[in-house]
């Protein structure tokens, strides 16, 4: 408890800056020795003055170091190189005249510490968090009024700063070494050329340094000052605005513990052009708004439609007071809004407005359709001239023999007068178009024995493959259909009255063939993003005209991210039929090897393989589908 009282206590020691006693003193601060010793959980480094300086304190990564900047202070004599030993985490002490009134040490790290800075008289103490124990170091009678400080690029990459309110801020990295060779004369201000031009609106907190800070009864017109001097904006107060704030902040950006600070408070803050932040009651704020000119930009649309665009763009108006209107001949928008916030609007409608990505999407849709059919089949006919079925043979009419043969298919002759023999086998079996028809015909006795074989084996094969071809911008539906129309009539149920009212039919027109429906939408690392629905139909009538028509339709609807240029299967089906039929003589028929004798087989298989391809590909800039 002791130790949490005592960092909260070097905390706050922190965030009011070392100033001197007197302005006429400032820069009249003389750095005289420095000296390094080890104390219980922590290492010691004090920095010995003669006047007043201000200390401006921050860490850096990669690699460790602890910056100290002495404001207002020179450097002595009395100082001499470090002897490069390890103590408690510290592996080196330099020193240089920074700047003509700035005195800069730097304590080499072997990692990040957490460290705190104590002032005391003539004397300014940081401790680093240690567990090491170390022999102490007190250099004495140096020569040389610096310590071979690096250039003023070795601090171009600050990744973590430890500011003035005990916090560790993760900083962006900055390009140019002067941003940072010139830190803000005020303790934890961040480098100007690292600051948002709209720090408040809420799109950039992670990039700002974070803060941990606790307010007990602090005036709000205290922390509104704590908060300006951290940041190094210019923050004002409006009128008359009072109360005390008790909070505590933990590790967030400045920004955001800002806001939720004045959210308790009832108060808002607006960023007024230049950059100044003024905290007021939101109402005082809104009368602002409502007292600055308006003005008029027109924002000529190049890829978008204007009218489109007008519902979103109202989105960020100034309430009450913001417009837009499309004008449709010339495809631009007509912004009207304050003049604070007129270049925001133009710089959104700006950023909505880009070309969109072409893409061309190529679909392969391929149905292969087989069917094998074998038939095989024996039929006999036994008869004489007295007795027979006219039902294979057609025989003359043994009781009207002038008849001819084909008037009398249908007679049949029993013989009651003695023993006769007649028989058909397999009579109603049938091969329809048989390839082969072979008759074999043979007299037993006085009997005519005559076989008949039919054999049959067909092949088809259907292979379609199509491959429709579109090009669409991105996020803009496109449909390609070949194929015809099909007039079907329909008959109304409710037209059918009697037998002298006719029932009505209407046409309706069945669009068939192969379509392609697609919906692109490329994603920022060029994948592409379709909902897309691929179909193949055929028609196929009936027999009977009065049912109309039957129609064959392969289609897939679905969803899927590829690769640009990549081939993706969206669809797949295989459908196999077998179907075998065997009719023949009882008994006969089924016995092993020569029952085919005596019966008919049919087996006949279908097999439909149906395969579906989607190909897109990105349209660059200047290319071709």
């Amino acid at each position: 408890m002791k130790r949490i009282l005592g960092l909260m206590i070097a905390a706050v020691a922190a965030v009011t800056p070392i100033r001197a006693a007197a302005a006429d003193k400032l820069g009249s601060g003389e750095v005289t020795a420095v000296a390094l010793a080890s104390a219980p959980g922590s290492a010691e480094f004090t920095i010995r003055l003669r006047g007043d300086a201000q200390l401006q304190a921050f860490q850096l990564e990669g690699p460790n170091r602890l910056v100290l900047d002495l404001n207002g202070a020179r450097l002595g004599r009395s100082v001499r190189p470090y002897d490069g030993a390890n103590r408690g985490g510290i592996t080196n002490v330099r020193a240089s005249q920074f700047k003509q009134d700035v005195v800069r040490i730097v304590l080499d790290l072997d990692a990040p510490k957490t460290y705190t800075v104590r002032r005391s008289e003539g004397a300014i103490t940081v401790t680093v968090n240690t567990d090491r124990v170390f022999a102490a170091w007190t250099p004495m009678g140096a020569e040389q009024p610096s310590l071979a400080m690096r250039d003023a690029d070795d601090y171009d990459a600050p990744l973590v700063r430890s500011t003035s309110l005990g916090a560790q801020a993760a900083l962006d990295d900055a390009d140019d070494a002067d941003e940072f060779a010139a830190p803000s004369a005020v303790t934890g201000v961040v480098p100007a050329a690292a600051k948002s031009s709209s720090v408040l609106a809420g799109n950039s907190f992670a990039a700002e340094p974070r803060i941990t800070v606790t307010f007990d009864k602090s005036p709000i017109a205290d922390v509104v000052a704590q908060f300006a001097s951290y940041s190094g904006r210019s923050i004002i107060l409006g009128k008359g605005i009072t109360g005390e704030v008790t909070a505590e902040v933990k590790n967030q950006p400045w920004p955001a513990a800002f806001q939720a600070i004045l959210s308790a408070q009832g108060l808002t803050a607006a960023e007024l052009p230049g950059g100044i932040i003024r905290v007021d009651n939101p109402g005082v704020l809104a009368a602002l708004d409502s007292t600055e000119p308006l003005a008029n930009e027109l924002v000529r649309i190049n890829y978008a439609s204007a009218g489109a665009m007008v519902k979103t763009v109202e989105s960020i108006l100034t309430k009450g007071r913001g417009r837009v209107v499309a004008d449709s001949i010339s495809n631009s928008l007509i912004i009207t809004d304050t003049k604070s916030k007129l270049a925001d609007v133009v710089a959104f409608v700006r950023g909505l407005d880009i070309r969109t990505p072409q893409l061309s999407i190529q679909a392969k849709i391929i149905f292969v359709q087989r069917s094998d059919v074998e038939q095989l089949g024996v039929k006999y006919d036994l008869g004489s001239r007295t007795q027979f079925f006219n039902r294979l043979i057609q025989r003359p009419n043994p009781v009207n023999p002038t008849d001819p043969v084909g008037l009398a298919p249908n007679i049949n002759v029993i013989d009651l007068g003695g023993n006769q023999v007649s028989a058909i086998g397999n009579a109603e079996s049938n091969i329809s178009q048989a390839a082969i028809d072979l008759v074999f015909s043979t007299a037993i006795g006085g009997f005519s024995l005559s076989t008949f074989l039919q054999a049959l084996e067909r092949t088809e094969l259907s292979d379609v493959q199509a491959e429709p071809l579109i090009t669409t911008l991105d996020n803009q539906q496109a449909d390609i259909l070949v194929g015809e129309e099909t007039p079907i009539r329909v008959i109304d149920p409710g037209s059918i009255g009697g037998a002298q009212n006719a029932p009505r039919a209407t046409v309706q027109f069945r669009q068939t063939g192969i379509r392609l429906t697609v919906t692109p939408h490329v994603t920022n690392n060029r994948q592409i993003l379709m909902s897309l629905s691929t179909e193949r139909s055929a028609i196929r009538a009936l027999a009977a005209a009065d049912l109309g028509f039957v129609f064959d339709i392969q289609k897939a609807t679905n969803k899927l991210l590829v690769n640009d240029g990549e081939t993706a299967v969206i669809g797949g089906l295989t459908v196999s039929e077998v179907t075998k039929t065997r009719t023949g003589i009882p008994l006969l028929g089924s016995l092993p090897i020569v029952g085919g004798l005596f019966s008919f087989s049919n087996s006949e298989e279908r097999r439909r393989d149906l395969i579906i391809l989607i190909t897109p590909r990105i349209i660059d800039e200047g290319g071709t589908p």
